[in-house]
């Protein structure tokens, strides 16, 4: 496989702007004054604020607003599908198009990495009281950093022996380079938030023994890290494998991964095209996604979907798996029309599938009570049955969108916060 195309996999997809273009964008702004854009952002990031911050060269201005109010807006400003949230809701598409929103925000961000700006402090003054994180996903990380820019002792606990999540372990670092995340973690710790790898709740260590080790709220952000895939003749084939573990191992190797020469990819969201994108930057000859909707009724950001085809990878709808077919290894995909009439055969070495994630057993961390679908039952505000636990993020809504799990995660944080405050009767 050729080496050029392997050092493709860690290059940033799309280039982002200069000082001058920034500034040129910027200016397209309308300068509303109730931004319509600032309400379309679920973590509150104001965008409004922040594109007139960079109108007037007020870089540092810009960073601080992004900063301040969404902790990941490094990461955000990468993956979030802005033309379905702040971009549409944009003033200047009744005129043009929208102003490039998410470059603008990654920009800001950028310069505040490039000029070491120090924007946020852990408080002088600590509170006494500690509190627990589950999982260091977008919803914990997010919970967090309230949690310690109030004053709160926070360790977050994390499964695996690098913190991020599905930002660290489940985006190619095309879309997602690992120093943007890094980035934004570094200033979750910069206030002070501690944490601690290698350690699963539940298994290492018990939601009890945190409780005594003074732990006065437990925040539940684990994520959703059980793969599905369906009941189909030759699921268990080598070769076979899906969404979470081949995004994991493709990132671990930094590039060193064989995905295989026939790689066929099934699913239509985000990941799925991450998973497509990912074989054909490290080499795969041939590379499929098949979907059994169409386009159209695709969750994946039309972006992403575009970046997809414009490497090559060939985009069939309206098709869903019916066998894999092999003697040890998978050597052929079998799919079935929709149609009821159609069918295909497709030769392939490697398959993934990317159809969407379950919970591990919630139970096992905490006696929570638990949806159908094995997600924690918890309302809008994070609070679950159990009086000092919380959960939000995927964990609760069965996966959204990183910026989703941070705007939960900063409602559970005032939502603790509020829990703390009344039990040590503060008014």
């Amino acid at each position: 496989m050729s080496k050029v195309v392997k050092a493709k996999y860690t290059a940033d997809a799309v280039d982002g702007f200069t000082p001058r273009t920034a500034m040129e964008e910027a200016a397209r702004c309308l300068l509303c004054i109730d931004a319509p854009c600032s309400k379309g952002c679920p973590a509150g990031t104001d965008p409004g604020k922040f594109i007139r911050s960079i109108r007037f060269r007020n870089i540092k201005g810009a960073a601080e607003t992004i900063r301040e109010n969404n902790i990941l807006g490094g990461s955000c400003a990468r993956v979030c599908p802005y033309d379905r949230l702040c971009e549409e809701a944009c003033s200047r598409c009744g005129i043009d198009r929208p102003i490039e929103i998410g470059k603008l925000q990654r920009f800001a961000v950028e310069q505040e990495k490039a000029h070491k700006m120090k924007i946020l402090a852990a408080p002088s003054k600590k509170k006494a009281d500690k509190v627990a994180c589950i999982g260091s996903g977008p919803a914990s990380l997010a919970c967090a950093a309230k949690l310690a820019q109030a004053g709160y002792q926070v360790t977050i606990f994390e499964a695996a022996e690098k913190a991020g999540g599905v930002l660290t372990y489940g985006i190619t670092p095309a879309r997602l380079p690992q120093h943007v995340v890094d980035f934004d973690i570094k200033a979750v710790k910069d206030l002070g938030v501690k944490f601690v790898f290698d350690t699963k709740v539940g298994e290492d260590i018990t939601v009890e023994e945190l409780k005594k080790a003074d732990f006065k709220a437990i925040f539940v952000g684990a994520g959703l890290w059980e793969a599905k895939v369906p009941e189909i003749p030759g699921k268990d084939l080598k070769g076979v494998t899906n969404a979470i573990d081949f995004l994991k191992a493709a990132r671990d190797s930094k590039g060193d991964f064989n995905p295989g020469k026939n790689v066929v990819v099934i699913g239509g969201g985000d990941v799925a095209m991450d998973c497509a994108t990912t074989a054909k930057l490290l080499g795969a000859e041939n590379v499929a996604i098949y979907y059994r909707r169409t386009l159209e009724e695709a969750p994946a950001n039309m972006a992403e979907i575009q970046y997809a085809t414009s490497l090559g990878v060939t985009i069939t709808t309206n098709f869903a798996p019916a066998e894999l077919v092999g003697d040890k290894n998978v050597e052929f995909a079998v799919f079935k029309g929709r149609d009821g009439a159609s069918s295909a055969k497709v030769a392939a070495d490697t398959v993934v599938f990317a159809i969407g994630q379950a919970p591990e057993d919630m139970t096992k961390i905490a006696p929570v009570k638990v949806a159908d679908k094995g997600t924690i039952a918890a309302n809008a505000k994070g609070k679950t049955n159990v009086a000092g636990i919380f959960a939000a993020g995927d964990i609760v809504n069965g996966g959204k969108t990183v910026v989703e799990a941070v705007a939960a995660g900063k409602e559970a944080a005032a939502e603790i916060i509020e829990y703390l405050e009344k039990k040590e009767g503060v008014k």
